[in-house]
């Protein structure tokens, strides 16, 4: 993860503020001393461009992933590009609905009370 967050040209803590987590916690991923959950881990891999399988096990798409021997046309390279930066706000997005959907019911539940 850490070659990955490096290539993605990340520190420790853009990354934790990027994903809403502590630096300590970014550490304790990349020195395998824990695992992010299922919601971080998609963010993580849309952030740093690499597979969810690539993360977990280094099967798939990732630093190792296939390497092409011929330079893409700049317009696949700017589509590309796109394309990444919509897999890293669909993260974004994905968390911030997660998060709103924890109040939502968090305020239904005090209503009940």
């Amino acid at each position: 993860m850490t070659g990955a967050r490096e290539a993605a040209g990340l520190s420790q803590a853009e990354l934790a503020r990027r994903l809403g987590v502590k630096v300590n916690t970014i550490r304790a991923w990349e020195n395998d001393r824990s695992e992010p959950r299922a919601n971080r881990l998609q963010m993580l891999a849309g952030m740093l461009g690499v597979s969810i399988m690539w993360l977990l096990n280094g099967e798939g798409d990732g630093l190792d992933g296939p390497v092409t021997h011929q330079e893409l046309p700049g317009d696949l390279v700017q589509i590309l590009s796109d394309m990444r930066a919509l897999k890293v706000e669909q993260a974004r997005l994905a968390e911030t609905t997660s998060r709103l959907e924890k109040r939502l019911r968090l305020a239904l539940s005090a209503r009940t009370i």
